[in-house]
């Protein structure tokens, strides 16, 4: 297959399940970085900070540094800071919430841990991701937001997303729509399929869309996101997609990049 000058990898379903890595991708990932490619680490998860999936990443054997991870909490906080919004009420773990908070935006209904209530209080925008101890007052504290003028940002809308053993979990997207139904407004998207995250990692790179190749697991988020942006895309079948169109680039596993 083409060697590129930038690879962008999805996580989960791609490079590992849960708190496993996929046979093969540390090996991929590595001599791709041994033949000079550059490489970032893209996932729509929003749970977690930087630092935390660098760590997971490095511990798996993977070549990793800081700088070359981005998820779908990272361009929402840049989003947020872009917009000047200075507060937000976050649906959301407290990885989300630390990571918007390094922005230098104020979490209205969290605690110093980061774990977010169900409080009413006014803020400038609502922001939504993965949130496993989401229930009916922490949707309506959210709606009430929406309906007082705040703006409505979502970090992904991935239905479900990948676990150990061929397992899946309801994802962001499931909270998202509940939020969009009782509230009557749509989210600004900022993880896949909006390019947004790739056309950043693409300046970052200092590379062309000509140059990078999006890998992920998922067609209609990981590819998509790249198709959107001029990019070439690859899929992988060791997670969500157990299939392929036939016009579209894929193998069984990364070792089909080399």
């Amino acid at each position: 297959m083409r060697f590129y000058p930038g690879y962008v990898f999805d996580l989960d379903g791609t490079l590992y399940r849960g708190a496993e890595p996929i046979p093969g991708a540390v090996e991929v990932v590595s001599e791709l970085k041994a033949r000079g490619a550059q490489v970032c680490y893209l996932t729509n998860n929003s749970s977690q900070t930087r630092s935390f999936f660098t760590e997971k990443l490095a511990e798996m054997g993977f070549p990793v540094t800081q700088d070359e991870i981005s998820s779908s909490g990272l361009g929402t906080a840049a989003l947020l800071s872009e917009w000047g919004v200075r507060s937000a009420y976050v649906v959301g773990e407290p990885g989300l919430v630390q990571t918007i908070r390094e922005e230098g935006i104020e979490v209205v209904n969290a605690d110093e841990d980061g774990l977010v209530h169900s409080g009413i209080v006014p803020a400038q925008a609502v922001v939504v991701g993965i949130h496993r101890s989401f229930n009916y007052p922490i949707m309506n504290g959210s709606m009430q937001c929406l309906l007082n003028g705040a703006r409505f940002v979502a970090t992904n809308r991935d239905s479900t997303f990948p676990l150990e053993g061929g397992r899946i979990t309801p994802g962001a997207g499931s909270i998202v729509a509940g939020i969009a139904t009782c509230s009557g407004q749509e989210p600004y998207v900022v993880g896949k399929p909006n390019p947004f995250l790739i056309e950043l990692a693409l300046r970052q790179m200092g590379l062309q869309a000509s140059e990078l190749l999006v890998v992920g697991d998922r067609d209609d988020t990981d590819l998509e996101s790249g198709r959107r942006a001029g990019c070439d895309t690859h899929l992988v079948l060791t997670g969500i997609e157990k299939s392929a169109a036939p016009w579209q680039s894929f193998s069984p596993d990364l070792y089909g990049l080399l």
